[in-house]
């Protein structure tokens, strides 16, 4: 079979992309926040693991409403997390180890603290008014004002603010301090293209695009059809998302900076499972992106329709697993699309509380070792979210939600409290259930700090942390498993090697071989005579799996994290084969 991509290999196909949250990392100063400093720190540590790309989480000056993605300065490195020296001096580190620096680029919205938006809402006259999206109120037949449309904000309550000093309101997709750029202007543009290239001139690797796809709003700003009847403000997702001139935006940014250097670009594209509209950004024909993270397995455990929230809780299916993962697998490969493979980040709850089993210690080292197996089988390029090296998982129900940050979380929480209140007349109502949705799909999960070692706060900080540390971070840390050649962190890093060294896993063709088993999901690779062969048993029970006949297949064992049984190592077409509880074995001929 050949290979689509074999003209157009390239490091950022071949990488491994690891994700840190810089808040979370590591604290080099004891103020309990992580720095850039921190990260240098653990360079060696990233290095060794096989790190190829590091991806930085926003570290610009912010007042971090969202966590940073809500910047203030754009050309500067928020005080929390060092300065442009720091910045300069880990790029340095990172460029002598031979990996390359990827930063976050957040240019839907700004802070309402930039200094943009503080002048564009001194007055209606302003010069920079146009450079955010302002709209006059409208009046109900009371007279009562109400915001521009009925678009709800995607962290609850309306998506419009109202500024009394010039009788307008703002348009804010997210929180209301984090206001939406109006990229019709082609002022607004030249100054994000101005900024990019900033960073790249300092030698920046390339971008991750935050929530890229959605830049252009549909024409008029029109009412979201009334899906919530019960809500005044609706999703509408349909008119932000994926607008009329998105695309001819980021051709612009192409031409004009992406083109001139030799960087990674990958986007953030929420509210889209369409993969015709996924594909426009990617397709190397469109000149567009590289990549885009697409969204539809991390939304698998979470209710479609009405009840959609990503913090209440569905039990997913593998079935459906497999048929997401199939579909992203063999798509427009003739056309040269290609994936961004992850299963954990910043903004989800740990894989190995979500698709593994953490029940017990064993059952946790086994299941995360299992999602690698998963994870560098597949074609795309490899992410890896800080700490899921060292499989670590959520923290327990039992925390309150006073240990909740985010403010994701934060708002559903008081939107279910006075929704409850008025429904029961409780001062206190029960609000178990939702905190049990937290305790399983919490982006806070994925926030906690790293946890390097057993001293107090895990190693992270010799402060106080500015989140709580997980309660296991005594045994599962990353000191305990550098030492112990059978934890998660030293299967990462040969799976890791393995797949380096097997071109097969990171280009090779997809096929499903699964034959709708209820706990197996198997796959092949193939790429030119070279076949792999993936056996994952997502289940606690023993599962016996039928290779099926016909499929040429010939190989032998290259990673698994059970040891063999006599007989194990090499397999083929209609040979029986027995998993443990979520075992995962490859094969490569």
């Amino acid at each position: 079979m050949s290979d689509p991509h074999a003209n157009s290999r390239t490091w950022w196909k071949n990488a491994i992309v690891y994700q840190i949250y810089p808040i979370s990392f590591f604290d080099s100063n004891g103020d309990g926040i992580g720095d850039l400093n921190g990260i240098y720190s653990k360079l060696d540590y990233l290095k060794d693991l096989g790190v190829d790309v590091l991806w930085l989480s926003p570290i610009y000056k912010s007042p971090l409403a969202d966590m940073g993605y809500d910047i203030s300065d754009y050309r500067d490195i928020d005080p929390r997390y060092g300065t442009l020296e720091d910045w300069d001096n880990l790029l340095k580190g990172v460029h002598e180890r031979g990996m390359k620096l990827v930063m976050d680029l957040v240019v839907n919205h700004t802070s309402d603290e930039h200094a943009w938006f503080t002048e564009s809402r001194s007055s209606k006259s302003s010069p920079k008014r146009d450079w955010y999206i302002w709209r006059p109120p409208k009046y109900d037949q009371n007279g009562n004002r109400q915001p521009p449309n009925n678009w709800k904000s995607v962290f609850q309550g309306s998506a419009w603010d109202y500024d009394e000093s010039t009788n307008e309101y703002y348009l804010h997709l997210y929180v209301s301090k984090q206001p939406d750029l109006n990229w019709d202007n082609p002022k607004v543009r030249e100054a994000v293209y101005d900024m990019m290239k900033f960073w790249l001139d300092k030698g920046c690797d390339g971008f991750r695009m935050d929530v890229i796809n959605l830049i252009s709003k549909a024409e008029g700003l029109p009412d979201a059809p009334i899906t919530v009847p019960d809500q005044p403000y609706q999703p509408a997702s349909m008119y932000f998302a994926n607008g009329p001139r998105v695309h001819e935006y980021i051709k612009e940014m192409r031409v004009e900076v992406l083109s001139k250097y030799d960087i990674m670009t990958v986007g953030e594209t929420p509210f889209t499972h369409d993969s015709s509209q996924l594909a426009a950004y990617v397709l190397p024909e469109n000149k567009e992106l590289n990549m885009v993270f697409q969204f539809e397995l991390m939304d698998i455990d979470s209710p479609l329709g009405r009840d959609h929230s990503p913090l209440i809780h569905k039990q997913w299916k593998l079935d459906e697993f497999r048929e997401v993962e199939g579909r992203w697998q063999t798509f427009e490969r003739e056309r040269e699309f290609w994936n961004a493979v992850f299963i954990e980040n910043h903004d989800h709850s740990r894989a190995v509380s979500r698709f593994g089993n953490a029940s017990t210690p064993f059952l946790q080292a086994t299941s995360a070792k299992m999602i690698a197996v998963l994870e560098i089988a597949q074609t795309g390029t490899q992410y890896i979210y800080q700490g899921q090296e060292l499989g670590l998982k959520n923290f327990p129900r039992s925390w309150g939600v006073e240990e909740y940050k985010d403010v994701a979380t934060i708002n559903y929480w008081n939107q279910m409290l006075e929704k409850r209140r008025k429904e029961t007349g409780e001062e206190h109502p029960d609000m178990s259930d939702v905190l049990d949705g937290f305790a399983k799909k919490a982006r806070d999960h994925a926030r906690v700090p790293m946890q390097w070692n057993s001293s107090p706060q895990a190693g992270f900080t010799t402060g106080t942390p500015w989140m709580r540390v997980n309660d296991d971070y005594k045994e599962w840390n990353a000191e305990n498993q550098l030492k112990d050649p059978n934890s998660v962190r030293a299967f990462y890093k040969q799976a890791i090697k393995v797949r380096k060294g097997n071109d097969v896993l990171i280009y090779g063709e997809y096929q499903d071989i699964s034959a709708g088993h209820k706990r197996v999901y198997a796959f092949v690779k193939t790429l030119g005579s070279v076949k792999a062969l993936v056996l994952l048993n997502f289940g606690v029970e023993e599962a016996t799996f039928v290779i099926p006949p016909g499929h040429d297949i010939e190989v032998k064992f290259s990673l698994g994290n059970y040891t063999l049984e006599d007989g194990e190592n090499s397999v083929k077409s209609g040979s029986e084969v027995k998993l443990r509880g979520y075992e995962g074995r490859l094969y490569i001929s």
